[in-house]
């Protein structure tokens, strides 16, 4: 039997391909400057196969030297952590109560809180200042794991993959006996993985790479995550484009890993939170 191929999807493949491969240029540049000593960084032509490699020493360099790299690496994973875990919780509960719970202006209420995404970020700056600073939660992490783990798209991003989660599970449960809590935690939760799994994954690249939150609420240097230390890099190594590649490789790394590894979840759950409601 003749085997038909499809030419317009192997066409797409092929520029798709191309295409990633382009965008993928400035990380293998990025990769090859942070493997190089200083003096290569800058030849013409590019050589993306270093002749002396210098990896190790700006490893330490990066990590070692005089600039507390790991310091901001620990606040990151740690600000990461504990935010993305707080929207996972309060997004699910939240989204369960408007998918599944029958309550009196119910959608007028989901309304009204998606309006709330209409409004810009920096428009809410100074009042959330005035109230960290009222909390007495200024230049803490407190403050930030406080601004960052409610999450409105998160919500709405939940709540439309529960609506497509059938009532039956829900009246089975009610006719064993179990509460609204019972069934959240051991029915709804478990169905909702695919959907939980890309908010895990978006949120803590947000919060990872989140600039602007920590710039504003933060001022002690022990206390700043890796957007706000890397300014520290610039200021010391500014001239030392090589440590510099090193320390924004190592910055960017598990954020690589996490998408490499995770990303069919990414694509299953927005595609599957998009299309129920």
């Amino acid at each position: 039997m003749t085997r038909k191929y499809d030419w317009g999807k192997l066409a797409n493949t092929l520029v798709f391909g191309a295409l990633s491969l382009f965008f993928l240029v400035p990380l293998i540049w990025m990769l090859s400057s942070a493997s190089k000593p200083e003096n290569e960084v800058w030849t013409y032509p590019i050589q993306w196969i270093p002749e002396k490699w210098n990896f190790v020493k700006n490893f330490k360099e990066v990590w070692l030297g005089k600039v507390p790299f790991y310091e901001f690496y620990l606040n990151s994973i740690k600000i990461s952590v504990v935010v993305t875990a707080a929207t996972i919780l309060f997004s699910s509960m939240a989204g369960f109560a408007f998918a599944k719970l029958r309550f009196s202006g119910k959608n007028w209420l989901f309304g009204l809180l998606l309006s709330f995404m209409m409004i810009p970020e920096q428009a809410t700056l100074v009042p959330r200042y005035l109230m960290i600073k009222y909390m007495g939660l200024y230049d803490t992490h407190s403050a930030i794991y406080f601004l960052l783990m409610f999450s409105i798209y998160f919500t709405f991003l939940i709540r439309q993959f529960m609506m497509g989660i059938h009532n039956d599970f829900l009246e089975a449960a009610e006719l064993d006996g179990a509460g609204y809590f019972r069934t959240f935690w051991q029915i709804i939760l478990p169905l909702s993985k695919p959907i939980l799994a890309t908010v895990a994954i978006i949120k803590f690249i947000w919060s990872w790479n989140d600039y602007q939150t920590p710039l504003i609420f933060l001022y002690t240097k022990k206390l700043f995550p890796i957007p706000l230390g890397m300014q520290y890099f610039k200021e010391e190594f500014a001239t030392n484009i090589s440590v510099m590649m090193m320390a924004s490789l190592s910055a960017i790394l598990p954020l690589l890993i996490l998408f490499l590894v995770l990303q069919r979840h990414v694509i299953k759950g927005i595609s599957l939170g998009g299309v129920k409601g």
